[in-house]
């Protein structure tokens, strides 16, 4: 195994041009555990930590320009009003020591339907920034994942930043597993209300071979709302639209049984997650006081 360490971003994109079977290696926290473990033994380690700029981000006016190495310890600290549902999150990421070297560019890049990161993403309805010497491309989140651990990059292709739009509204995670931390998740939900648009986006982990949104739920929810006039007026949402929401978000899961949890374990989690998460949200915007906080 040959060891490449590129000292800029343009030498990182030769490099890769010149080995495409190059694998990225920034915090490490997966592509070492599988290497460890002999699941994995690529032909060339691309070391990225001499690239400064994939540590830092800019929050502009109406987003986020998140870098690809930021660690999720510095979105739990410094991005926890312009992104609340990322950060909520990363708090649930395995340890402080992997959550100060691990970020969202690893697990976009490794596309496990289980990383932390892709419901709050999806929710949030980011755009992956992809590079390469040939130049540089947008790829909305929506289109990113494309099967089980695989993903839209070309094989020259380097994830360089996340713009992810600050949020207007409020956002929630919630996670299930053995414990809050430190445990690969049965499954996860993530939903975020933009109140500018009037519509709500979902994303769920863990409960299909891709991280997904639950659409039917979404354009149900966003009918129900507008219809009732729920925007203008802030009332409580009614226990029977929270119900069929619930419900069409469960059936958007795809699962399937493993050591971590049935097939049917998970669609009902993502059902009660949904109808959780819907209420925090919907209490935040009611202006209730409530505080952003997650569930595992």
């Amino acid at each position: 195994m040959d060891f490449l360490r590129p000292a800029s971003w343009e030498e990182a994109l030769a490099v890769k041009a010149e080995h495409p079977t190059a694998v990225p290696i920034a915090g490490g926290t997966d592509v070492m555990v599988e290497i460890n473990f002999d699941h994995r033994r690529p032909e060339y380690l691309m070391d990225l930590n001499r690239i400064g700029e994939l540590s830092e981000w800019q929050v502009g006016q109406d987003s986020v320009r998140l870098g690809a190495s930021v660690p999720y310890s510095a979105i739990m600290e410094h991005l926890r009003a312009e992104l609340p549902g990322l950060a909520l999150a990363s708090h649930t990421v395995a340890s402080p020591q992997i959550r100060n070297r691990g970020g969202v560019g690893g697990n976009l890049g490794t596309a496990s339907p289980a990383g932390d990161a892709h419901p709050a993403l999806l929710a949030a309805g980011a755009e992956v920034e992809a590079a390469s010497v040939r130049g540089t491309r947008m790829i909305p989140i929506d289109a990113f994942y494309t099967g089980v651990k695989r993903n839209a990059l070309a094989p020259d292709e380097l994830i360089r930043a996340v713009h992810i739009k600050k949020a207007d509204g409020p956002q929630q995670y919630s996670k299930v597993g053995t414990r809050n931390a430190m445990v690969i998740a049965v499954c996860a939900f993530g939903l975020a209300l933009h109140p500018e648009t009037r519509t709500v986006r979902t994303g769920i982990g863990s409960a299909a071979p891709t991280p997904v949104r639950a659409k039917e739920a979404e354009d149900f929810l966003n009918a129900a709302l507008e219809e009732g006039g729920f925007w203008e007026s802030g009332k409580i949402i009614t226990p029977s639209v929270a119900k069929q929401f619930a419900q069409l978000a469960a059936g958007a899961c795809n699962p399937i049984d493993d050591v971590r949890g049935t097939a049917a374990y998970r669609r009902h989690a993502v059902g009660i997650m949904a109808r959780r998460t819907l209420g925090w949200t919907w209490e935040q915007y009611r202006g209730a006081g409530r505080t952003l906080e997650g569930a595992a």
